[in-house]
């Protein structure tokens, strides 16, 4: 398992600006320039801060600790940004795990991947890196990690994300559980999920659903904020009015204006 931590000198004492619900905070570390910047939900042990990068990349900011997950787009997509205490990686489409950036970013960063992923690791990076199963959990720089697992159910689309293979992740930051469904569709695993605070929830054809299918599996475990990601080609703001249950959606700036619109 992995249980390093390396913590940013300074993060976890610094303050971060205290705002309503769903607005945005920057999280600063060791300088003005680096910091992250996004929603801020509020824990029991202060504030987490979400930051997406792109796609299906983003960053979480929250007591100290940077976790990076899927972080690809090269280098100059995180500059200016504080260095990762922990990464994960969910699986090995081009989309979720790219070698130069992680070689480029991760520095000693302890990882948490798919078995698949795992094997396929440069030695530098494998040396730092734990496999987790779906199933298994671990732990990423003191934080509670539980693999989920991800993968397509409709019959012509399983050959993106086989059964077995991939993940999702929750993330379990003090009194928040943090769920980071990866690339599938509605699951089992999904379904039964329980006490969820935010959701990260992908939608776009073929490789994972439509939002339909999105908004019956967040009916199913009704977190209390979703976030629509990983969604580019999709009808994504017209997936509240497709929800029965509580949950509250928000949407982050996962693409350049006009961009998520594009197949």
């Amino acid at each position: 398992m992995v249980n390093r931590r390396t913590v940013i000198a300074g993060l976890g004492a610094l303050p971060v600006m205290s705002l309503a619900a769903g607005a945005m905070a920057p999280v600063q570390a060791q300088s003005e320039a680096q910091m992250l910047e996004g929603d801020a939900i509020q824990t029991s042990e202060g504030e987490l801060v979400i930051h997406p990068i792109q796609h299906a990349s983003m960053i979480l900011g929250w007591g100290g600790h940077v976790i990076y997950v899927d972080p690809v787009g090269g280098a100059e997509a995180y500059e200016g940004l504080p260095a990762p205490t922990g990464i994960l990686i969910t699986h090995e489409h081009g989309d979720h795990y790219d070698v130069p950036t992680l070689e480029a970013i991760a520095g000693e960063a302890p990882l948490i991947v798919n078995p698949a992923v795992y094997d396929m690791l440069p030695e530098g990076l494998k040396a730092n890196a734990t496999a987790l199963a779906n199933g298994e959990s671990g732990t990423l720089s003191g934080i509670e990690i539980n693999a989920i697992p991800a993968y397509n159910t409709t019959p012509d689309r399983q050959q993106y994300h086989p059964e077995g293979r991939d993940n999702g992740y929750i993330l379990t930051l003090a009194d928040k559980r943090i769920y980071i469904a990866g690339d599938t569709e509605v699951t089992d695993a999904m379904r039964a999920l329980e006490n969820i605070a935010v959701a990260f929830i992908p939608m776009n054809l073929p490789y994972t659903m439509a939002p339909e299918q999105a908004a019956e599996g967040i009916d199913a475990f009704e977190p209390e904020i979703v976030y629509p990601y990983h969604y580019r080609g999709s009808d994504v703001e017209a997936l509240p009015g497709m929800l029965e249950g509580p949950s509250e959606v928000r949407f982050g700036g996962w693409y350049p204006e006009g961009e998520e619109t594009e197949e």
